[in-house]
């Protein structure tokens, strides 16, 4: 395995999230090739890490299969992820909603591509609604990171099991195929451990270990036929997710302190809004950058601080507009909200978003 200790080294960003992983004790990696996200299983298969690290790393036959291995992996308190596009994740719908109604922890990674359907291998942010809504069945949610640069990918892996952890419940890191394929100087995170079974069992008494002979119930399932019970259940899953909601909120703002408009953009999207708010302030124009990196949960109490203080509000996003619902729903009709956005594998330019600025925001 390549020694990269306290270096910074050229990767993908993809590569950069199977790098990651191998560094930071993850026990499993299980998926299937798509495009624009094989490399990680390209890098996790280069690098070898059951010679070095021990963790399990398997092309399963389809992603039914993989997201059904990571929901048994996370049963036993084991750090396991998948990861896929679009057309893939949107097979794993049903697994993920299983995991969280058992309330199995796990990571899944989405290097979003265009759609709807197989669409094209072009980079998107159209799976918005399918993270942060739960595209299973069911009252659930879905913590979703949102990654813009390479280093957060590698980043956000530990972050991600952290809280798949934490809160007992699946993890999306939903990226796409600009922050996938684009390459950035990256310091990876120093290698860490896998968990001993001893450790597992003391840190997780709820895991399946095998060696809690006494366990009442040593089957995980998000099926309960007794529906009082079930409700129950339900209500503490809410209660959970409200906790996250006060707890979890994450964004990063960039020349909002005396900003009159404000610009909404998350991931690739963000990078080329950045640069389009740093154009129109060389022309006088106070414009601020809002990026959520918790697509959900979402910063609503900060977006609608912003918006008592901006004239207007632009969502800027590569789809036909799924983030601006959240910004509206935040911003309750108290300040003008726009959208701007490329679908199909088309992405904006910074030219065009700062256009999108001058003629919709300052001229409102």
């Amino acid at each position: 395995m390549t020694s990269t200790e306290n270096k910074y080294i050229l990767l993908k960003g993809n590569e950069a999230i199977a790098m990651a992983a191998i560094r930071i004790g993850c026990d499993g990696y299980f998926g299937y090739p798509i495009t624009p996200q094989s490399e990680v299983l390209e890098t996790l298969c280069n690098e070898k890490p059951w010679e070095t690290t021990g963790m399990v790393v398997l092309q399963a036959e389809s992603e039914l299969a993989s997201i059904n291995m990571v929901y048994a992996g996370g049963a036993t308190g084991k750090r396991v992820m998948t990861s896929s596009s679009s057309p893939g994740v949107a097979l794993m719908q049903e697994g993920i909603t299983y995991m969280a109604g058992a309330e199995i922890p796990g990571v899944i990674v989405n290097v979003q591509r265009g759609g709807p359907g197989l669409g094209t291998i072009q980079p998107s942010q159209a799976d918005y609604n399918q993270s942060t809504r739960g595209g299973g069945n069911g009252d659930y949610e879905v913590i979703v990171l949102a990654p813009a640069s390479v280093q957060e990918m590698a980043d956000f892996v530990e972050t991600a099991f952290d809280l798949a952890f934490k809160y007992r419940t699946p993890v999306i890191i939903l990226s796409d195929g600009i922050i996938g394929q684009m390459m950035e100087k990256v310091m990876l995170p120093p290698f860490k451990a896998r968990k001993t079974a001893e450790e597992i069992a003391t840190l997780y008494p709820w895991a399946a270990t095998g060696r809690d002979m006494k366990r009442k119930n040593n089957i995980f399932t998000s099926l309960d036929l007794d529906q009082e019970r079930h409700e129950r259940h339900n209500i503490h899953l809410q209660q959970k997710y409200a906790t996250i909601k006060e707890e979890e909120v994450r964004y990063e703002e960039i020349m909002t302190e005396d900003a009159e408009y404000l610009v909404v953009a998350f991931g690739s999207a963000a990078r080329i809004a950045q640069k389009a708010i740093e154009d129109c302030r060389s022309e006088g124009i106070k414009v601020g950058l809002l990026r959520p990196i918790t697509l959900w949960p979402f910063p609503t109490k900060r977006v609608a601080e912003l918006a008592g203080q901006v004239k207007g509000i632009l969502c800027a996003e590569i789809n036909a507009g799924q983030m601006v619902q959240d910004i509206r729903l935040a911003v309750e009709g108290k300040t003008p909200v726009s959208h701007y956005g490329r679908m199909g594998g088309m992405v904006p330019t910074p030219e065009e978003i700062a256009e999108v600025i001058r003629k919709q925001l300052v001229q409102e």
